[in-house]
Protein backbone atom coordinates (compact mmCIF):
# COMPACT_ATOMS: atom_id res chain seq x y z
CA UNK A 1 0.00 0.00 0.00
CA UNK A 2 0.91 3.46 -0.93
CA UNK A 3 1.09 6.58 1.79
CA UNK A 4 -1.78 8.95 0.71
CA UNK A 5 -1.29 11.18 3.57
CA UNK A 6 1.78 12.36 5.69
CA UNK A 7 1.31 14.18 9.09
CA UNK A 8 3.22 15.85 10.70
CA UNK A 9 2.91 16.53 14.74
CA UNK A 10 3.59 19.65 16.40
CA UNK A 11 2.09 22.21 17.85
CA UNK A 12 0.57 25.40 16.54
CA UNK A 13 2.08 28.92 17.28
CA UNK A 14 5.10 30.65 16.98
CA UNK A 15 5.52 30.21 20.74
CA UNK A 16 6.56 26.65 20.11
CA UNK A 17 7.84 26.71 16.84
CA UNK A 18 11.24 25.71 17.38
CA UNK A 19 10.66 23.23 20.10
CA UNK A 20 11.57 19.82 20.27
CA UNK A 21 8.04 18.83 20.07
CA UNK A 22 7.67 20.22 16.62
CA UNK A 23 9.94 18.13 14.99
CA UNK A 24 7.51 16.37 13.15
CA UNK A 25 6.07 19.77 11.57
CA UNK A 26 10.20 20.53 10.65
CA UNK A 27 10.04 17.93 8.01
CA UNK A 28 6.70 18.31 6.71
CA UNK A 29 8.07 22.05 6.08
CA UNK A 30 10.93 20.96 4.97
CA UNK A 31 9.22 18.73 2.14
CA UNK A 32 6.37 21.12 1.22
CA UNK A 33 9.17 23.14 0.24
CA UNK A 34 11.10 21.00 -1.32
CA UNK A 35 8.14 19.86 -3.82
CA UNK A 36 6.55 22.09 -6.44
CA UNK A 37 3.56 23.69 -5.52
CA UNK A 38 3.10 21.75 -2.62
CA UNK A 39 2.19 25.31 -0.24
CA UNK A 40 0.55 24.13 2.94
CA UNK A 41 -2.52 26.32 3.24
CA UNK A 42 -4.94 26.55 6.26
CA UNK A 43 -7.97 24.46 5.62
CA UNK A 44 -11.01 25.08 8.66
CA UNK A 45 -12.74 21.84 7.68
CA UNK A 46 -9.57 19.79 9.09
CA UNK A 47 -8.20 22.10 11.46
CA UNK A 48 -5.18 21.91 9.69
CA UNK A 49 -2.42 23.11 7.40
CA UNK A 50 -2.65 21.27 4.74
CA UNK A 51 -1.12 20.40 0.97
CA UNK A 52 -1.89 18.19 -1.80
CA UNK A 53 0.92 16.86 -3.80
CA UNK A 54 2.91 14.32 -5.79
CA UNK A 55 5.63 12.37 -4.77
CA UNK A 56 7.54 9.76 -6.32
CA UNK A 57 4.27 9.78 -8.82
CA UNK A 58 1.85 8.85 -5.94
CA UNK A 59 -0.78 11.61 -4.94
CA UNK A 60 0.22 12.40 -1.10
CA UNK A 61 -1.43 14.98 1.10
CA UNK A 62 0.36 17.11 3.72
CA UNK A 63 -1.03 17.71 6.99
CA UNK A 64 -0.18 19.91 9.84
CA UNK A 65 -2.62 19.89 12.91
CA UNK A 66 -3.67 23.47 14.09
CA UNK A 67 -5.00 21.59 17.00
CA UNK A 68 -2.60 21.65 20.37
CA UNK A 69 -0.15 18.16 20.01
CA UNK A 70 -2.89 16.08 22.39
CA UNK A 71 -6.00 16.82 19.85
CA UNK A 72 -4.16 15.83 16.79
CA UNK A 73 -6.52 13.23 16.06
CA UNK A 74 -9.17 15.43 14.77
CA UNK A 75 -7.28 16.57 11.86
CA UNK A 76 -5.78 13.24 11.01
CA UNK A 77 -9.27 11.00 11.58
CA UNK A 78 -11.22 13.83 9.47
CA UNK A 79 -9.12 14.13 6.73
CA UNK A 80 -8.83 10.61 6.56
CA UNK A 81 -12.35 9.72 6.93
CA UNK A 82 -13.22 12.18 4.02
CA UNK A 83 -10.73 10.98 1.56
CA UNK A 84 -11.26 7.51 2.52
CA UNK A 85 -7.71 7.03 3.83
CA UNK A 86 -6.61 4.00 5.23
CA UNK A 87 -4.67 3.54 8.74
CA UNK A 88 -1.99 1.88 6.89
CA UNK A 89 -1.61 4.20 4.07
CA UNK A 90 -0.88 6.83 7.16
CA UNK A 91 2.41 8.17 7.63
CA UNK A 92 2.91 10.14 11.27
CA UNK A 93 6.00 12.31 11.66
CA UNK A 94 7.00 13.05 15.08
CA UNK A 95 9.51 13.53 17.76
CA UNK A 96 10.90 10.51 19.62
CA UNK A 97 12.04 10.32 23.21
CA UNK A 98 13.74 7.38 23.21
CA UNK A 99 16.39 7.90 20.18
CA UNK A 100 18.99 10.59 20.05
CA UNK A 101 19.05 13.06 18.20
CA UNK A 102 20.74 12.52 14.72
CA UNK A 103 18.41 9.19 14.12
CA UNK A 104 14.93 8.68 12.37
CA UNK A 105 13.53 4.98 12.02
CA UNK A 106 10.86 4.15 10.61
CA UNK A 107 7.89 1.51 11.88
CA UNK A 108 4.42 0.68 11.53
CA UNK A 109 1.99 0.24 14.53
CA UNK A 110 3.28 -0.16 18.30
CA UNK A 111 2.16 1.49 21.49
CA UNK A 112 2.36 5.39 21.34
CA UNK A 113 5.04 5.40 24.11
CA UNK A 114 3.31 8.31 25.99
CA UNK A 115 3.16 10.47 23.12
CA UNK A 116 0.09 12.16 23.26
CA UNK A 117 -0.29 13.29 19.55
CA UNK A 118 0.02 9.31 18.72
CA UNK A 119 -2.69 8.37 21.60
CA UNK A 120 -5.17 10.64 19.79
CA UNK A 121 -4.66 9.35 16.28
CA UNK A 122 -5.10 6.23 17.59
CA UNK A 123 -8.47 7.03 19.25
CA UNK A 124 -9.33 8.71 16.04
CA UNK A 125 -8.33 6.14 13.36
CA UNK A 126 -9.16 3.35 15.46
CA UNK A 127 -5.88 1.46 15.24
CA UNK A 128 -2.27 1.70 16.27
CA UNK A 129 -1.86 0.36 13.06
CA UNK A 130 -0.06 2.94 11.01
CA UNK A 131 3.12 4.22 9.93
CA UNK A 132 5.20 6.10 12.12
CA UNK A 133 8.45 8.04 11.08
CA UNK A 134 10.15 8.82 14.40
CA UNK A 135 12.63 12.15 14.92
CA UNK A 136 14.80 11.45 17.30
CA UNK A 137 15.18 14.18 19.81
CA UNK A 138 16.97 12.61 22.90
CA UNK A 139 15.84 12.19 26.36
CA UNK A 140 16.48 14.90 29.02
CA UNK A 141 18.18 11.97 30.97
CA UNK A 142 20.38 10.62 28.21
CA UNK A 143 21.50 13.80 27.02
CA UNK A 144 22.47 14.59 31.12
CA UNK A 145 19.73 17.69 31.54
CA UNK A 146 17.61 18.33 34.75
CA UNK A 147 14.33 18.90 32.85
CA UNK A 148 11.31 17.18 33.45
CA UNK A 149 10.12 15.78 29.86
CA UNK A 150 6.98 17.69 29.21
CA UNK A 151 9.30 20.27 30.03
CA UNK A 152 11.92 19.34 27.91
CA UNK A 153 9.86 18.69 24.68
CA UNK A 154 8.23 21.75 24.76
CA UNK A 155 12.14 23.94 24.87
CA UNK A 156 14.37 24.62 21.96
CA UNK A 157 17.46 21.70 21.60
CA UNK A 158 20.67 23.04 22.25
CA UNK A 159 22.63 23.98 19.05
CA UNK A 160 24.54 20.42 18.78
CA UNK A 161 21.15 18.81 19.09
CA UNK A 162 19.47 20.91 16.21
CA UNK A 163 22.41 20.32 14.00
CA UNK A 164 21.35 16.21 14.79
CA UNK A 165 17.84 16.34 14.47
CA UNK A 166 17.93 18.32 10.88
CA UNK A 167 20.50 15.61 10.00
CA UNK A 168 17.88 12.74 10.58
CA UNK A 169 15.02 15.25 8.86
CA UNK A 170 17.27 15.51 5.74
CA UNK A 171 17.99 11.74 5.81
CA UNK A 172 14.26 10.99 6.10
CA UNK A 173 13.35 12.91 2.97
CA UNK A 174 16.04 11.00 0.87
CA UNK A 175 13.75 8.27 1.82
CA UNK A 176 10.50 9.72 1.13
CA UNK A 177 9.58 9.04 -2.22
CA UNK A 178 10.45 4.87 -1.66
CA UNK A 179 7.89 5.23 1.77
CA UNK A 180 5.33 6.94 -0.52
CA UNK A 181 5.68 4.52 -3.26
CA UNK A 182 5.11 1.63 -0.60
CA UNK A 183 8.31 0.20 -0.67
CA UNK A 184 9.08 0.03 3.08
CA UNK A 185 11.75 -2.74 3.19
CA UNK A 186 13.92 -1.18 1.15
CA UNK A 187 12.87 2.87 3.07
CA UNK A 188 13.68 0.66 6.06
CA UNK A 189 17.43 -0.09 5.47
CA UNK A 190 18.57 3.02 3.81
CA UNK A 191 17.29 5.03 7.10
CA UNK A 192 18.42 2.31 9.33
CA UNK A 193 21.76 2.41 7.98
CA UNK A 194 22.75 6.08 7.22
Amino acid sequence: MPIRLIVGLGNPGPEYEQTRHNAGFWLVDNLANSLPGARLQRESRFNALLAKTAIAGQEVWLLEPQTFMNRSGQSVGGLARFYKIAPDEVLVVHDELDLMPGIARLKKGGSSGGHNGLKDITAALGTQDYWRLRIGIGHPRSLSLQQQVADFVLHRPRREDQVLIEDAIEKSLLVLPQICEGKFEAATMKLHTA
